[in-house]
């Protein structure tokens, strides 16, 4: 055993002795019934603003409050303790005089145990709002320690070296909560921003409503799928790349507005803007068209940076983005074309100037994949190598190539390209949403595009789906729809670096034993 795994069997043999101890002095160390009448921010609430004097003179208030023990330090027949829960802190006192025989009790509780105290509030010699205990239970003994480098000394340990090691913040998370601050704002302001988006949606009449999870086909987007199976059907099924036919045969059914925040799986890489498990909303909007889901969008996230900052302006890392409505609209092909200087508007329309580009300083694995692309798929080729990148502030880029669309509906003056955005900040793509294809025997000639796609070899691909053709030769309305990313949207507004540092319990590889 290393030196550092002895020292931490030592304290958990010690923690369980303490634990024996509070059985023989009466407590059970995981004991239930203690109801807390009180927050600690109730304390400081009413109490945060009066001097020491005016303490000693006002008519001492009793508080009942429960939390870990997150600061700890002894002097004999008394001590101070730190006690933390949902609302924050508060300083107690402990004293022997006050508390008895029991005060044998609160010499066995460590750092990061549990207690339940009742007290009077005071000022200490130090100025600290604190609580004198008149009375206290122990709730739950901890067996292991806390991260800090403190220990029984400190008396706030929450900060930002209490653990810093980024894997183990992943993979403990609930250390991570304790230890970091910063980490639980974070997801406070991802749980505000979904409440928001819930509210703007709700207040416009859309219903948020449930779809499946597993899907017999993969279809919905163009993403290699996890699979299962399921026993008593005997079938393979397939977990949900995203709900987008199920949400538009509901709009087939009459629910005009619908929308889901759910949860997506997809079968491939992970990095710092990708998790195999992540957050989408999508919404459908019948009698709409992709500029309308544009304006929504914009007035959404335009509203959702007053509302959890204060402000439009987001500063991401080193960049300083700027939610403020009036967002930049350009086309695909402007795009590259603005950036990609040798080619002109003309060559947009020339595969093989667009395939000679797409060719330059690529590998040969890369260079046969380019050759079997289509005229669409090289747009978007040269789009995802050359401008998406380049960015960085809100920008809706339209006018996507039919080739990389197969579910949106195609534009009448130009057949070739979709009536189809996507919201790209900060260099990445943020939302996806197009008018629909609601023609059936169009969207029949799409799937049997992707089956061929498939056949040759392309894993990202959508199955034949004759349902939802079925579905659409009863109509579907002319509408439109949307996905945005929650865990990218919630990365620019806590200024996350990772993926990773937005979802609770991101997906690692396994540790070795």
């Amino acid at each position: 055993m290393s030196e550092e795994g002895l020292k931490e069997h030592e304290l958990y043999t010690q923690r369980l002795a303490s634990a024996q101890k509070w059985r023989e002095l009466g407590a059970n160390p995981y004991s239930s019934g203690f109801k807390p009448k009180h927050l600690t921010g109730d304390i400081h609430a009413k109490h945060s603003a009066q001097s020491a004097e005016e303490l000693e003179k006002s008519p001492p208030t009793s508080y009942s409050v429960a939390g870990r023990v997150v600061g700890l330090r002894s002097f004999g027949k008394a001590a101070f303790v730190v006690l933390q829960d949902r609302a924050g802190t508060v300083q107690v006192h402990m004293k022997k005089d006050a508390l008895g025989d029991k005060y044998e009790l609160f010499k066995q509780v460590d750092f990061g145990d549990f207690l339940g105290v009742e007290g009077t509030v005071f000022r200490s010699k130090t100025g600290e709002l604190t609580l004198s205990a008149t009375a206290f239970e122990a709730l739950t003994k901890a067996l292991r320690p806390l991260p800090t480098k403190h220990a029984k000394e400190a008396t706030d340990w929450a900060d930002k070296q209490a653990l810093s090691d980024t894997e183990q913040r992943y993979r403990q998370r609930y250390l991570d909560l304790l230890a970091n601050p910063g980490v639980r704002e974070t997801f406070k302001r991802r749980i505000a921003l979904v409440k928001f988006i819930r509210n703007y949606l709700d207040e416009r009449g859309f219903l948020e409503v449930e779809t499946p999870m597993m899907h017999p086909l993969v279809t919905g987007a163009a993403a290699r799928p996890f699979t299962t199976h399921h026993n008593t059907l005997d079938m393979q099924l397939f977990m949900r790349i995203a709900p987008e036919l199920y949400l538009k045969r509901l709009v087939v059914g009459g629910f005009d507005r619908v929308y889901e925040i759910n949860r997506n799986f997809r079968n491939e890489g992970i990095s710092t803007r990708h998790n195999p498990e992540f957050t989408m909303l999508e919404f459908y909007q019948a009698y709409a068209t992709y500029e309308d889901l544009m304006d929504l969008t914009e007035d959404m996230i335009s509203q959702m940076a007053m509302a959890l900052l204060g402000k439009t302006a987001v500063k991401y890392g080193q960049l300083e983005l700027d939610f403020k409505k009036g967002w930049r609209r350009v086309t695909m092909a402007d795009a590259i074309c603005e950036q990609v200087k040798d080619l002109k508007p003309a060559d947009i329309k020339d595969a093989a100037r667009l395939r000679a580009k797409a060719l330059e300083g690529t590998s040969a694995a890369d260079a046969k994949l380019i050759e079997a692309m289509s005229h669409g798929e090289l747009i978007a080729a040269l789009y995802e190598k050359h401008v998406e990148h380049t960015l960085v502030q809100p920008t809706f880029v339209t006018q996507f190539p039919t080739a990389v669309s197969p579910l949106a509906r195609r534009n009448d003056a130009d057949p070739s390209v979709t009536d189809r955005f996507e919201l790209i900040v900060g260099g990445r793509e943020i939302a996806n949403a197009f008018s629909e294809l609601n023609d059936p025997v169009d969207q029949k000639e799409r799937f049997v595009a992707q089956v061929e796609a498939k056949k040759r070899g392309a894993q990202e691909t959508m199955d034949y789906d004759e349902d939802y053709i079925r579905a659409l030769e009863h109509g579907l309305p002319p509408c439109a729809g949307e996905g945005i990313g929650i865990d990218r949207l919630c990365m620019l507004f806590t200024d996350a670096p990772s993926i990773r540092d937005v979802i609770l319990f991101p997906l690692l590889k396994p540790q070795a034993k």
